[in-house]
């Protein structure tokens, strides 16, 4: 017997409280309960779609998904979800068409940058000028630069690339643009523009076309100086460690450690140095028993610090995080620490990243796990430290 409108109602409230609780399965049986039929009202089909995912049914939630877009096509909120289950599925032709619905948000509205000439879709227009312009997060922008000089190429245009001031520095060691502009600076004359995060629908990349540059990215050779003489005195291997990402990143609380988690890490023979950045970082403190841990943490002033260090270290081993992109795109090896269903760009159960060769990814093996995955990071360095000496 299909449900009353006030039945569904009461299903729906139900499902809500039992979200904000994560208790993901038994929000999954009460809305079972309600859509028994097949049909039912598409709020609820949202609410299981959100009981799925947590709990890794991936393919699941895509089915959902796309039921939800052709029956209302204009969701945008679900138009995205759906673009981040593609891309982690490595179905990027569709994946970054769905991706552009990112804007459409009521919480990312207003953050896009409202740009008066057209976006670059990806065709020749030699004689003419791109403006490209980042987005959303550091590591974003360090994943994404690579894609600056095939664009330059594709487009035959003359290339403006504006990034934030953080990763400035950086971006001025980068071959692949013809003017660097700072984020808020008022930009020369364009002709087209294009998204930092856009380039990869433009140009319709493939999973195949990767990682087509490597170490794209390089330190300041002051700051390494600098950095070598800061280090010189610590026994190796060096390992850098992240245990927290940015606090109001969405899936902050899944993927993000104390230090104390880390302790399994601990283990005669390695030195370890703190990179953490932000309220984590006072946690270096205090180290778990039998770490030797240098926190850099209050010497670390921005990102060319970061680069320059990472290209001193052995290994850097981090929570996802925005050094993880920083490593990857400057070719330091990187072990990323990854929460039971992660962030789309590392794709699904692999152990590697076709975005970053020297990059290696340990899973959670069911939500909330660190201490099986810690375990195997732990087993990983002692092999590390044992080839090093």
């Amino acid at each position: 017997m299909t449900p009353t409108l006030a039945e569904y109602e009461a299903i729906q409230r139900q499902a809500a409280e039992l979200l904000g609780a994560q208790r993901f399965a038994e929000a999954e049986a009460v809305l079972r309960g309600g859509l028994a039929s097949g049909s039912g009202p598409i709020p609820l089909w949202r609410q299981l779609f959100q009981a799925l995912r947590p709990q890794g049914r991936i393919d699941e939630s895509r089915q959902i998904l796309e039921m939800i877009v052709r029956t209302v096509p204009g969701d945008m909120g679900t138009r995205f979800d759906l673009a981040e289950v593609l891309l982690s599925q490595g179905e990027f032709g569709r994946g970054w068409r769905e991706y552009r619905f990112r804007y459409k948000l009521e919480h990312t509205v207003m953050i896009e940058r409202h740009v008066q000439t057209a976006r670059w879709e990806g065709q020749p227009i030699k004689g003419k000028t791109l403006l490209i312009h980042d987005e959303q997060g550091y590591g974003d922008t360090f994943q994404f630069l690579r894609m600056v000089a095939w664009a330059r190429e594709r487009s035959g245009a003359r290339v403006i690339l504006e990034v934030n001031a953080e990763s400035h520095g950086l971006a001025k060691r980068y071959s692949g643009y013809d003017e660097l502009i700072v984020r808020g600076t008022i930009p020369p004359a364009f002709d087209v523009h294009c998204e930092l995060m856009s380039l990869p629908m433009a140009m319709g990349l493939q999973l195949s076309d990767l990682p087509g540059s490597t170490n794209y990215l390089s330190p300041d050779p002051a700051r390494v100086e600098k950095w070598r003489m800061r280090l010189a005195d610590l026994p190796r291997p060096l390992v850098g460690l992240v245990w927290a990402g940015r606090p109001t990143h969405g899936n902050d609380a899944q993927r993000s450690m104390s230090l104390s988690d880390m302790a399994p890490l601990a283990q005669e023979g390695i030195t370890f140095v703190a990179l953490q950045k932000g309220p984590a970082a006072e946690q270096a403190a205090t180290p778990p028993a039998g770490m030797a841990l240098v926190s850099l943490s209050d010497e670390i002033a921005d990102f060319e610090d970061t680069a320059a260090i990472l290209s001193l270290l052995d290994l850097l081993v981090s929570v996802d995080s925005s050094p993880v992109h920083l490593a990857g795109a400057i070719g330091c090896p990187a072990w990323v620490l990854l929460p039971f269903v992660a962030d789309w760009r590392w794709l699904l159960q692999r152990q590697d990243t076709p975005w970053y060769p020297a990059t290696r990814l340990f899973r959670q093996s069911e939500r909330g796990a660190w201490a099986p995955l810690l375990e195997s990071v732990s087993v990983a360095l002692r092999q590390l430290r044992e080839g090093s000496t």
